[in-house]
């Protein structure tokens, strides 16, 4: 009786690694879409060359922080300059 309880595995300890994993997946892809996306809105902006080489940079240095911060205040910037 011993040697089968400890052999059998239940639905939830097989389950939730793979959600797990799942998840991470989701999210790294996430992340990764967002970097490539503001890297492609930098090059595509009116922001002066040099700034673009900034953003390049601080994006490679901190990348999630860099494609945030790029949406949330880069992009704002550009718009109100016009």
């Amino acid at each position: 009786m011993l040697v089968t309880s400890l052999t059998s595995t239940a639905p939830a300890e097989t389950l939730l690694p793979l959600l797990l994993m799942a998840g991470s997946l989701a999210i790294s892809a996430a992340v990764i879409i967002l970097i490539i996306a503001a890297l492609i809105s930098i090059l595509g902006s009116q922001v002066s060359g040099g700034m673009k080489v900034v953003w390049i940079i601080f994006i490679i240095c901190a990348p999630l922080i860099g494609a945030l911060l790029w949406f949330f205040i880069g992009r704002q910037q550009v718009s109100f300059s016009r």
